[in-house]
């Protein structure tokens, strides 16, 4: 194969690799990576807190779990002990997306700034407006969340 006929060859199969890994989106991670070696969830804040401390509260590197894939900062040995006993609880709904986005259909950005617990489970909104409009009905908003994410949850944020 010829010099040009290979270096196409090599771009197509960056771009199919890059799309293979892009394609299912399924958690919400920050572009860069981490010393896990894996992209960053929640924007680096420490998902045990809302329930601990019920406010957001950065985490630290040193204090690292990876699950679906993603890294997760914790501010303390004891968050991130309780959250790999149990990512299922502390993780937050819909890969961290705004869950209100996630009820009509999208994948927008989570903000740990804007968020709810309720039933146990950690809900981000993209801002303060949205967050506000997501509890108006909370009940319904999650309804239609959970029922969207079935659909939505392997799909890549650009194709919806």
């Amino acid at each position: 194969m010829n010099y040009p006929g290979r270096m196409a060859l090599g771009i197509l199969l960056a771009l199919g690799v890059a799309h293979t890994a892009m394609a299912a989106d399924e958690v919400n991670v920050s572009i860069g990576g981490t010393m896990a070696g894996k992209p960053l969830a929640l924007h680096g804040y420490d998902p045990v807190a809302y329930f601990t401390d019920g406010k957001p509260v950065i985490g630290e590197a040193r204090h690292t779990a990876v699950h679906n894939g993603a890294a997760y900062y914790f501010a303390s040995a004891d968050h991130k002990k309780a959250f790999e006993s149990n990512p299922a609880r502390y993780a937050p709904a819909y890969g961290g997306f705004c869950a209100f986005g996630v009820g009509v259909g999208k994948k927008f950005d989570g903000s740990p700034l804007f968020w709810t617990v309720s039933n146990d489970k950690l809900y981000l909104n993209v801002t303060a407006d949205i967050s506000r409009k997501f509890a108006e009905d909370l009940g319904g908003n999650i309804r239609k969340a959970e029922k969207n994410w079935r659909t939505i949850e392997h799909k890549a944020v650009g194709n919806l």
